[in-house]
């Protein structure tokens, strides 16, 4: 329970919630283990301009702080009493009645006195205020005292009503507070402490400046927000984990199913031709707003290789003889012997086969899969994007069993999410590997006699795991990081690709920023 809060610049208060920083500077001493809330103030508790005061790459963030500051608070109309009736009363001016809106609190970790010039060059390159802001707190002061706070949001923010200019202000009512939600995890926190306690400097300035620059797309732009998010957790601003941001076709992938078992066949067919175009299947017979597919067909799609189909959506009867003879007769007539031997044969239809159903589709060859498999492969695709190889599905479905080929398609996908859950494990591993020993990239052997260390989900050997770690730190992926050696033995691996990005010059960053715009609509000649 507290009931005392720290004023500070809303801006730095931002910056402690944003991770970017973890210790601000008070004017007076505060003890080891204080614990108040954060009340945001306006600039003028800063001794110089916000322009002179902050760095640049932070000062947009510090603009848009206070600007929605002075947008809080109620202009009030002073009461007043007039005690000669025939006159007419003043004109008070209204009165701003000061709010503020406390987000989170924080506990004084550690309280430096700095009295010397020689370090605020290093320690402006570790936090947001300018060497010149730095100088000028000393010189006025004559000490900096420089509190590091561990801060935690509160499960929601508390408006009070600020009247004083104490560098603490009590709060009307006792706050309620746990540190069940910390802006940083106990790792993250420590790793920072050391660096900013020992003036170590910055490991990834290049990286801070693309942060900034990207920073006010990532409010609108998905992809420059998944950028942001990435960049810092690298650089220990968030111990959020990752998430997969949802893909916004699944309201209608989620459909497929519900839809294939009821009696909608058109619409059916438009999903299952969605669903094919997810999975990556193109090709002229595959236009989810067609009414019907070219000849009769449902779907047919061309690349990366044919596949023909038929739909067959139904409540509660079976799926009779004609649908299989349906696909065979017009896909015959349409596409000529050849090219439909050639081709995959699919249906995909709600219900049981009839026994003469079944049988045809065997005979000749045909893959029939529920809507709820076709759903999960799809759903499978949209929660990790090219997880499905179309090439070995096409392996998959040319091998009997053929008729009902549910099973063996759950086997693929059984396979696939296996596959999805061992690359996670590795990840994983390279980044607690690397944090655990403190080193910056490690090679494969090392890794491997880790990996039968940490629960492996399954046995793999050395130059299995070496093509994993080329697979995860492939450009088109990645998640890992690699430093080529002669042989691939003398490979080494470091945790996320954005390490690549700093062993580029500031020119690669802002052209990758540039093609980053453009891909978002956002690039302008200025």
């Amino acid at each position: 329970m507290i009931n005392t809060a720290l004023r500070l610049p809303a801006s730095e208060i931002e910056a402690l919630l944003q991770g970017r920083i973890i210790a601000v500077m008070p004017n007076k001493f505060i003890t080891l283990g204080r614990e108040f809330a954060l009340c945001p103030t306006d600039a003028s508790i800063n001794l110089l301009p916000v322009e002179q005061y902050y760095r640049p790459s932070f000062l947009p963030i510090a603009q848009s702080a206070f600007t929605q500051l002075n947008s809080e608070g109620v202009l009030i109309q002073p009461q007043q009493m007039n005690l000669l009736p025939d006159e007419e009363q003043l004109k008070l001016p209204l009165l701003a009645y000061k709010t503020a809106l406390i987000k989170a609190w924080a506990r004084c970790e550690m309280c430096q006195i700095l009295n010397n010039a020689e370090s605020l060059a290093y320690l402006s390159q570790l936090t947001i205020w300018t060497k010149e802001g730095l100088q000028e707190i000393l010189t006025q002061r004559q000490n900096i005292f420089l509190v590091y706070l561990r801060v935690y949001q509160l499960p929601k923010s508390i408006e009070i009503a600020v009247n004083s200019n104490s560098q603490f202000i009590p709060v009307p009512q006792f706050i309620n507070v746990a540190d069940t939600k910390p802006v940083l995890n106990d790792r993250t926190f420590a790793q920072r402490k050391h660096q900013l306690e020992n003036r170590q400097p910055p490991l990834h300035p290049e990286l801070e400046e693309l942060q900034s620059a990207i920073a006010s797309l990532s409010i609108s732009q998905p992809a420059a927000k998944q950028l942001d998010d990435d960049i810092k957790v690298f650089l220990g601003w968030s111990s959020d984990k990752p998430t997969n941001s949802l893909d916004l076709d699944l309201p209608w992938i989620h459909k497929i199913a519900e839809v294939g078992n009821s009696s909608d066949g058109h619409t059916f067919e438009k999903l299952v031709r969605r669903g094919l175009l997810k999975l990556g299947f193109t090709g002229s017979g595959l236009n989810p707003d067609a009414m019907g597919g070219a000849g009769g067909m449902d779907f047919y799609a061309e690349q990366p290789y044919p596949i023909v189909g038929e739909c067959k959506a139904t409540k509660t009867e079976k799926v009779p003889d004609g649908t299989p003879a349906q696909l065979l007769k017009i896909g015959m007539n349409h596409l000529g012997k050849f090219q439909y031997d050639n081709s995959i044969k699919l249906i995909i239809a709600a219900g049981e086969l009839n026994f003469y159903a079944s049988r045809t589709a065997t005979e000749n060859q045909m893959n029939v899969i529920s809507p709820e498999t076709l759903q999960k492969l799809v759903e499978l695709q949209a929660h990790y994007k090219n997880s499905i190889n179309l090439l070995e599905l096409k392996e998959c479905l040319q091998q009997a069993p053929f008729g009902l080929a549910e099973d063996k398609i759950n086997i693929y996908i059984d396979k696939v999410e296996q596959s999805i859950r061992l690359r996670s494990h590795i990840v994983q591993l390279v980044k607690n590997y690397l944090e655990n020993s403190g080193i910056e990239s490690a090679g494969v052997e090392s890794l491997h006699g880790a990996y039968f260390g940490s629960h492996p989900l399954q046995p793999i050997k050395t130059p299995e795991m070496h093509e994993i770690l080329i697979e995860l730190s492939s450009p088109l992926t990645g998640y890992l990081g690699r430093i080529k050696g002669s042989d691939w033995k003398s490979d080494r691996f470091t945790f996320s690709a954005i390490y690549l990005l700093t062993k580029c010059s500031k020119i690669y960053l802002f052209s990758s920023l540039r093609a980053l715009c453009i891909l978002c609509g956002s690039f302008q000649n200025n």
